[in-house]
């Protein structure tokens, strides 16, 4: 039995948008702890993170505003799995 295809103008429910933008900024999360090289993405995230939480973001949001540079990362990493996350992601919710 096949699920019918997710259709976010008609509604959210059962994408889990939130769930999958938690996932990714898990990735985000595992890339800066654990960085497979220096890069400079990691200082921009540990700004762009801080500022998530002063400003009160949730992680869609911040996902969402943060799409280009979370793309670079996750490219600069060769997270595939990241990458096809993300890409989800911005098709079905935001």
């Amino acid at each position: 039995m096949s699920q019918p295809k997710s259709d976010r103008y008609v509604s959210f429910q059962g994408i889990d948008c939130d769930g999958k933008a938690r996932r990714l900024l898990d990735y985000i999360a595992h890339h800066m702890a654990e960085p497979p090289h220096p890069s400079p993405w990691v200082d921009y995230f540990r700004t762009k993170l801080a500022d998530q939480q002063a400003l009160g973001q949730d992680d869609l949001y911040f996902v969402g505003s943060q799409i280009n540079a979370i793309h670079a990362l996750f490219e600069e990493y060769d997270n595939e799995e990241a990458l096809a996350l993300l890409e989800n992601v911005e098709e079905e919710c935001c």
